[in-house]
């Protein structure tokens, strides 16, 4: 089973930010948690705003709530909002529903954690999650 390293999880926030400079993406916030929603590694570029932390812990807390990447969770926000919201209520209120949370499969298909990143459009945000994912040889689980 492929375990989330510190190492690793440091390797997808650089190349997170990397990507997000490289597209000149708004100042970005990383964060990486692992399969039990425990923050492995976290970083914030300068001029984020002032809760990007607890955005991108949310984003990765509600896709490994769910097991579904944060753009499902955006897309079953507005089909059944109602259950969404109960869901966000159960969980304390720490699921971000929109994309730039990915699931991080081990290279067995397990769920080893997830990254959450925030900062510009969600899209973007996404693109730099799996930018992340992909330099640290981790298998992206965005669904």
């Amino acid at each position: 089973m492929t375990q989330l390293t510190l190492a690793k999880a440091q390797t997808i926030i650089a190349a997170a930010l990397a990507h997000a400079r490289e597209k000149s993406f708004a100042p970005m916030a990383v964060a990486v948690l692992d399969a039990r929603g425990v923050l492995k590694a976290f970083a914030a570029e300068e001029g984020t705003a002032l809760r990007r932390a607890d955005i991108a812990i949310g984003k990765a807390y509600g896709a490994l709530a769910m097991g579904v990447g944060s753009r499902t969770l955006g897309a079953r926000a507005v089909e059944r909002p109602h259950f969404v919201s109960a869901v966000n209520s159960a969980i304390g209120g720490s699921m971000i529903p929109v994309a730039g949370g990915v699931l991080i499969r081990g290279g067995d298909k397990s769920l080893i954690g997830a990254v959450g990143v925030t900062g510009d459009t969600s899209d973007n945000d996404e693109a730099a999650a799996l930018a992340g994912l992909a330099k640290a040889g981790l298998t992206a689980d965005p669904s």
